[in-house]
């Protein structure tokens, strides 16, 4: 993803981080054309879409299934410290993973001294969020603790460093952040600025490091909704970047911290301002970054779905049937971009239209921090619980979707939500590539010949590309983006290699 930078945009400006200059101008060249036109990302694609329920007077919004942790294992020899120790833990099962937190690879820094009795180790989760960390915590201790020979138990909880699912070819501010949530609805007016500024600070609540993109230019809300103490976007003029103002430990970046409130102008230009704001912002390492979309189905949207890759999508609407029917063409939009499939309703939340909470969204304290034990606040922990819960999920299965078997010389593919896994023979992977490169786009003729492939060709690496593909680097130098539905369709392997001994 190229990044822009330019001459200058006479209605966009920001300070500079340097205190002794009066301001600095961001930048805008290319903003003319549909960034569309320079996007190499390809769209991303949930596990499940998100959807919405009828009834009168409350907000109905649902979490899209998403992502997770990267799974490791850790092997336990029976009869020693060390495997007393790991065969304790493996009793505690992750509830969302269905896995004991030893193959998920949560447990690090085991430290024994059998001496003295005394075990300590940590806890890596898949972030620092996780609605049951305490509850890991707790049995952690118990669990080991009543090994006969252990006098004292020390567990340190922490999460996994911030990073994408596939951080390739994405825009270098959009690198650190594991997770980005869609809040949408497609019609204007129903709540959704509500929900994504809510829900921002309910998952920073949980402790989570979160980001809010208000996206919309044309009427910015984020302004309204929250009251930071610098208003002014700050640009570093060195780096050309721009720094997120910050209210209550969120990062934030909206057009109406720019300096000129709502924008005048055309589709395309919004566009480029859009992808600048969002891609050359210095977010740092996020847990989540929550994006308010604009309504509507147009070059924004498409620009956001094709430059960022999408963990999870919240759906917002009203109970009355035009707003209704505006969320399902936004839905079906995603789903043609593969950012969702259509119509997989996993959670539905309900959320009461109270004065209270269109009056804090007014005075600039979103409700969940004007009265964090209130209903409304409920409504959203139970909500970022769930967004939690899917995106971890998602992430799990999509780091362990496709391996590589070294023993039986077999690519191994699950492709999440399937119960099926599959082998595939690596050269028939490699011959099935229908990149320009293997295949001509003009005419359709195949350039990659069936000999050109060895037929004992191994994969060098493979890495989850977003969550509807892999990148598999081959020895030859080539990546080769494998997506899950062309895998689906590839000649399967039936007589399984026997087991060869792996050279380490």
């Amino acid at each position: 993803m190229q990044l822009l930078h330019a001459p200058s945009w006479p209605h966009l400006s920001f300070q500079t981080s340097d205190r002794n200059s009066k301001g600095g101008l961001l930048s805008l060249e290319k903003c003319l054309q549909p960034s569309t036109a320079n996007c190499s990302f390809h769209p991303q694609k949930l596990e499940r879409s998100i959807w919405v329920s009828h009834k009168r007077n409350f907000f109905s919004f649902c979490a899209a299934k998403a992502t997770s942790v990267e799974a490791g294992s850790s092997a336990a020899s029976s009869g020693t410290a060390e495997g007393d120790v790991l065969k304790a833990l493996s009793q505690i099962i992750d509830p969302d993973f269905g896995t004991d937190i030893v193959t998920c690879g949560f447990v690090k820094d085991l430290l024994i001294d059998e001496a003295s009795g005394e075990v300590s180790f940590r806890l890596e989760l898949t972030t620092p969020a996780c609605p049951i960390k305490d509850m890991f915590e707790q049995q952690a201790n118990e669990v080991v603790a009543r090994l006969p020979w252990v006098k004292k138990v020390t567990v340190t909880m922490s999460a996994q460093p911030a990073k994408p699912i596939f951080a390739g070819d994405l825009p270098a501010g959009l690198q650190r952040i594991s997770n980005i949530v869609a809040v949408s609805s497609c019609k204007g007016g129903v709540g959704k600025s509500t929900v994504a500024v809510n829900l921002a600070y309910t998952l920073a609540g949980m402790g989570a490091r979160v980001g809010v993109f208000d996206a919309d230019v044309y009427g910015p809300s984020l302004p309204t909704m929250v009251s930071p103490e610098n208003r002014l976007l700050e640009m570093n003029p060195e780096k050309r970047t721009i720094i997120p103002t910050d209210y209550l430990g969120v990062k934030l970046v909206s057009f109406g911290f720019a300096g000129q409130g709502r924008a005048i102008m055309r589709g395309p230009m919004v566009s480029g301002v859009i992808d600048q704001l969002l891609t050359t912002s210095e977010w740092g390492e996020l847990d989540y970054l929550v994006i308010d979309m604009p309504p509507g189905t147009g070059d924004i949207q498409l620009t956001l779905c094709q430059v960022v890759p999408l963990t999870a999508a919240v759906i917002v609407t009203t109970p009355q049937k035009l707003a209704f029917i505006d969320v399902a063409k936004g839905v079906r939009m995603f789903s043609k971009l593969k950012v969702v499939q259509q119509f997989g309703i996993p959670h539905l939340f309900d959320l009461p239209i109270r004065p209270t909470l269109s009056a804090s969204g007014d005075s600039g304290t979103p409700e969940v921090v004007a009265d964090p034990q209130g209903e409304v606040a409920q409504t959203f922990q139970n909500l970022g619980v769930c967004v939690v819960q899917q995106c971890a999920k998602i992430r799990q299965q999509v780091s362990t979707a496709v391996t590589y078997d070294k023993s039986i010389k077999a690519i191994r593919v699950k492709v999440p939500d399937s119960e099926e896994e599959f082998l595939l023979h690596p050269a028939t992977v490699r011959r099935n590539d229908r990149s320009a490169q293997s295949v001509d786009e003009w005419t359709g003729e195949q350039k990659l010949q069936y000999g050109d492939v060895p037929e004992d060709i191994e994969p060098e690496e493979i890495q989850p590309m977003g969550n509807y593909a892999v990148s598999i680097t081959w020895p030859d130098g080539f990546s080769q983006i494998a997506p899950y539905d062309q895998l689906q369709m590839i000649e399967r392997l039936v007589d399984v290699p026997q087991p060869t001994a792996v050279q380490s």
